[in-house]
């Protein structure tokens, strides 16, 4: 098995010019996905379909948006995000990971008795996690409480959270939608995974969303114009560079994605929200994976 070469922080954080920089990500983000792969094989648990959709979003978050210290998790100034579907664990830890939050041997210790890395995140345990999340809706309520604690504290640190369709069933989400709405705090962003599959089945047959975007305009929200691609890492910098030149708030931006990211039998595909991996569809998934990565490497 070819040995995957992950980009060194020094090599991605250095580089100024974005479009080498977007070249990076991409090729960094697929790399994150592929090694995803290979943890949830391995254990035989977990969730790929969803954790696959976020790769993108997560690596730009990480690599190029949040002001953070990853050997300082607990610097009262740092951005916060909350990954409020938090069965998307696998794809957090691994750019935790190589962000330097803890060592990158310990991601094969995933959903292991006492391990850090559990599941579901836990803020307790795993440096680097902001809350612990799982039970959907939960991160919009906390990732607001963080931001209204930064208007108290006098502090200009942002709070990100991302969410997909599952959180956007609850009623707790469009609480805290409402109450967002109310208080307006400075610098809070909701990042919505649109990958329109369920556990059960596509959202549109499980609980249709649409119009969203018109949803949050009506909720009071300052929704960005377009659906961003969360697969295309050019993309995603426009995204973030219309959210930085935001002054009412809160902010939401919609990302288009594919559940299942990256395997051609698995994209879309409800059936791959958190089923195991088995030998032969890891055989059949890998090589498209590493296809795909062996295409952006040659683009470095």
């Amino acid at each position: 098995m070819k040995t995957l070469r992950s980009l060194t922080l020094q090599e991605i954080l250095s580089e100024t010019n974005l479009s080498k920089k977007a070249v990076m990500l991409q090729y960094q983000a697929q790399y994150f996905r592929l090694k995803a792969f290979d943890i949830l094989h391995e254990k035989g648990t977990g969730h790929w379909g969803g954790a696959s959709s976020a790769a993108e979003v997560l690596t730009t978050l990480y690599y190029h948006v949040m002001n953070i210290t990853p050997d300082n998790p607990a610097w009262p100034d740092r951005d916060r995000f909350v990954l409020s579907k938090g069965h998307a664990s696998v794809m957090l830890y691994s750019v935790l990971a190589y962000r330097g939050y803890f060592p990158t041997d310990e991601l094969s210790t995933f959903r292991q008795l006492n391990s850090r890395l559990q599941g579901h995140p836990c803020m307790n345990e795993t440096p680097g996690v902001e809350m612990s999340t799982g039970a959907l809706g939960h991160g919009l309520s906390v990732a607001l409480g963080m931001a209204l604690a930064a208007r108290v504290q006098k502090k200009s640190f942002w709070s990100y959270v991302m969410f997909g369709e599952g959180c956007l069933d609850e009623g707790q989400t469009w609480e805290a939608i409402m109450a967002a709405a109310k208080f307006r705090p400075e610098r809070l962003v909701a990042l919505i995974d649109y990958n329109g599959v369920q556990l059960d089945g596509p959202s549109n047959e499980i609980m249709p969303l649409e119009p969203l975007a018109e949803k949050f305009r009506a909720f009071r929200w300052n929704i960005a114009p377009k659906a961003y691609d969360g697969h295309n890492i050019p993309d995603i910098f426009d995204s973030f560079d219309w959210i930085k030149q935001q002054s009412t708030w809160p902010v939401a931006v919609i990302y288009r994605t594919h559940k299942g990211k990256g395997v051609s039998f698995m994209e879309d595909n409800h059936q791959w929200h958190g089923a195991p991996i088995g030998d032969d569809d890891y055989a059949k998934g890998r090589p498209e994976l590493l296809a795909t990565l062996n295409e952006l490497e040659a683009k470095l």
